[in-house]
């Protein structure tokens, strides 16, 4: 009997097969590679006391970590794991990120058989911490790409924005019910930065819903060990996204606008713009790296100051420490925990050899407690100083493009919401995300009132 072929002229079976492969087998593999095997890897590690496998896994339960940020940093400049190094020192911190000995890690299989299942199980999708994103290319590309980018995310840029996302703040506060209890996560500190980056995207207001819930499914992608329900989740939400910017990226070029996206499309440097695919990963990368490190900042903020009524007293003695505050958040509960490096050719840190293919983990809340740099590190203080010098940014070339838009949301929403609800007070039931790289709040049950101060 002739077997069915299909239009292409490739048998029908072998189509019915492949569609299989791409739809249910290939995701398993990536996710079983791409995080499955790294938490199995972490939870053994951490149950054998190595701190690279405590600092991941015991970040998952929201516990307090300056203990162990203690026990890394006695551990001299760089501790060895099994995995590399990790580092607390500020210094060093510093130094690793600014070292062009290390590149951005990435998974590297090898030629052995993870690397072979990892190269066929592979996705076209946009990812925003796979290239073409900024946060994983290195010079030269990195160089020419973060040129066009800077030039249209320049500070003055982003104090254009500042009186809209003032506007923004103000409606989303109009829009609570002083008498009822919310949970801010939802219906404020999620809301604010994403309608900011719907603006800076140049989404019509009739579609920042579908951005909403891009972004808030998009943003688990800048973590590690997801448990399948929410890789998928992410995968599907990518994918959504392409679709979408391929038709909004279309429209702003027939029709551009006064936003940064739309410049963006037109930015050329020596008569050379953005590819296609650089542009959707730097939408990408500004919806889920913008959107969920600031729901953090604001709800970590949030948090720390009705824990800290007198810090908040002295924001109030003094509006204009609130820049200052933002800062302290920052580097007191940063939205980031730790970053990591991979050494590309054979160096030393402070004395210490590190060999080519090793990873170094810079933990970037841990350099923000070191007692060399921060008086007294472990008090949350608005008025601290150096609070500025916080590496929760990270440095060197791949330093945070939207630090200056960060700061200035963080400013306008804690403020905007603490002068609107004077006696705002946090209600039981706070959750913080079950998530290893990203700090921050999943729930904040909060009530409002306008008695208080």
């Amino acid at each position: 009997m002739a077997e069915t072929l299909t239009h292409d002229g490739v048998p029908a079976r072998l189509r019915t097969v492949t569609s299989l492969a791409e739809e249910h087998v290939k995701p398993a593999v990536r996710w079983s590679i791409g995080h499955a095997l790294p938490r199995a890897i972490l939870r053994l590690a951490a149950r054998r006391g190595d701190l690279q496998g405590r600092i991941t896994v015991e970040a998952t339960t929201g516990a307090d970590l300056t203990g162990l940020f203690d026990e890394i940093r006695a551990r001299g400049p760089l501790a060895r794991t099994k995995v590399g190094h990790t580092t607390t020192r500020h210094e060093i911190v510093k130094a690793v990120l600014a070292d062009d000995a290390f590149v951005t890690a990435r998974p590297r299989f090898g030629a052995g058989l993870l690397g072979k299942l990892a190269a066929w199980s592979a996705t076209d999708v946009m990812h925003p911490v796979q290239p073409p994103s900024l946060l994983a290319v290195e010079p030269p590309a990195h160089t020419r790409y973060r040129k066009l980018v800077t030039r249209v995310f320049t500070a003055r840029a982003v104090e254009q924005l500042r009186v809209r996302t003032q506007e923004i703040a103000d409606d989303l506060l109009d829009g609570l019910d002083p008498d009822n209890p919310v949970d801010l996560i939802e219906t404020y500190c999620g809301l604010l930065p994403v309608t900011v980056i719907s603006e800076i995207l140049g989404v019509p207001p009739q579609e920042r819903s579908t951005v909403l819930a891009l972004g808030a499914a998009a943003a688990p992608s800048l973590d590690l060990g997801l448990s399948w329900r929410v890789f998928r989740n992410v995968e599907s939400t990518l994918t959504s996204f392409d679709a979408w910017l391929s038709r909004h990226l279309d429209a702003l070029r027939a029709n551009p606008g006064d936003n940064l996206l739309s410049r963006l499309i037109t930015a050329r440097e020596d008569g050379v713009g953005l590819t296609e695919r650089e542009l959707k990963a730097t939408a990408g990368l500004v919806l889920a790296a913008g959107f969920e490190t600031t729901v953090n900042l604001l709800g970590n903020g949030i948090s720390l100051l009705t824990k800290h009524p007198e810090q908040l007293a002295a924001l109030r003695a003094d509006p204009a420490l609130w820049s200052n505050a933002v800062d302290e958040v920052l580097r007191y509960d940063p939205p980031v925990l730790l970053t990591g490096r991979m050494c590309a050719k054979d160096t030393t840190v402070a004395g210490v050899p590190v060999q080519r293919g090793q990873l170094v983990t810079t933990v970037l809340a841990g350099a923000n407690r070191d007692p060399s740099v921060f008086a007294d590190p472990h008090r949350f203080d608005v008025t601290r100083p150096n609070a500025r010098d916080h590496v929760s940014f990270g440095a060197g070339r791949h330093y945070c493009l939207g630090a200056q838009l960060a700061r200035m949301e963080g400013e306008i929403g804690l403020r905007t919401i603490f002068e609107r609800f004077p006696g705002l007070a946090p209600l039981p039931g706070a959750r913080r995300r079950p998530t290893r790289i990203l700090r921050g709040f999943e729930r904040l049950p909060t009530s409002l009132t306008t008695i208080g101060g």
